[in-house]
């Protein structure tokens, strides 16, 4: 490569020792594969509950990872808008970035962290679109600005500027006028249906605490310890 740059093939690692220093031992408690629950949403809810009795953000704050037709991943923090027995939900344009994955290869992995209380949780799984009625009805309950937000369409679209934005919403602010705001076409949610859970607790000397929780060929939940 030019300008006395190497490349990744064969090049030394480089230690930034003030990065590398960075780490702490995690004690706060254990994860037995005996004692969990056997079933992974009950598990999910005892620790989403502790999380949000912990934690000063937002404990619903999940990682979304997709990848393209090509394989290519991406991956960025969106928020939990709904959990049952039949999945995770979260809304977004369907002509995001994300969208576009999903349009192609439809499964997603979820990650949850809760550093309070030395947590991950992983989640993986087919992805199908809910109900438009469904879409609908959390949509209304958005704040008003959120709702005119979804109308720009612009998710993930190059755009010229900041003042172009504002401009925009302004537009739609003032056509809209005090008119109820239906969802645009484009937007609503999906739904992660799980068929891997991972539930990590952080432990002493890096000897974590993972258990996984994966189906069966009869849909039964099979618990298993991984190594750290």
């Amino acid at each position: 490569m030019g300008n006395g740059q190497q490349s990744g093939v064969g090049a030394a690692f480089v230690l930034n020792s003030s990065i590398a220093a960075m780490r702490r031992d995690y004690t706060q408690a254990v994860l037995d594969e005996r004692q969990v629950n056997a079933d992974p949403f009950r598990q999910f809810d005892l620790w989403f509950g502790q999380a949000r009795a912990a934690t000063g953000h937002e404990p619903n704050a999940m990682t979304v990872a997709t990848a393209s037709r090509e394989g290519i991943p991406a991956a960025r923090m969106v928020l939990l808008k709904g959990v049952d027995d039949r999945g995770f939900v979260f809304f977004t344009s369907y002509t995001s970035a994300k969208g576009d994955d999903l349009q192609s290869n439809p499964v997603a992995s979820l990650l949850f962290y809760w550093p309070e209380l030395e947590r991950q949780v992983r989640i993986a799984g087919q992805v199908e679109t809910i109900s438009r009625a469904d879409s609908s009805l959390y949509f209304q309950a958005r704040p008003r600005g959120s709702q005119l937000a979804a109308h720009l369409n612009l998710q993930s679209q190059v755009v010229p500027d900041r003042a172009f934005l504002e401009q925009e919403y302004a537009r739609l602010e003032a056509a809209f006028g005090d008119q109820e705001i239906e969802p645009p076409g484009n937007w609503g949610g999906y739904r992660v249906v799980p068929e891997m859970f991972e539930f990590w607790q952080g432990r002493q000397s890096r000897l974590h605490d993972r258990v996984r929780y994966h189906l069966a060929d009869d849909r039964a939940w099979v618990i298993e310890r991984l190594g750290p």
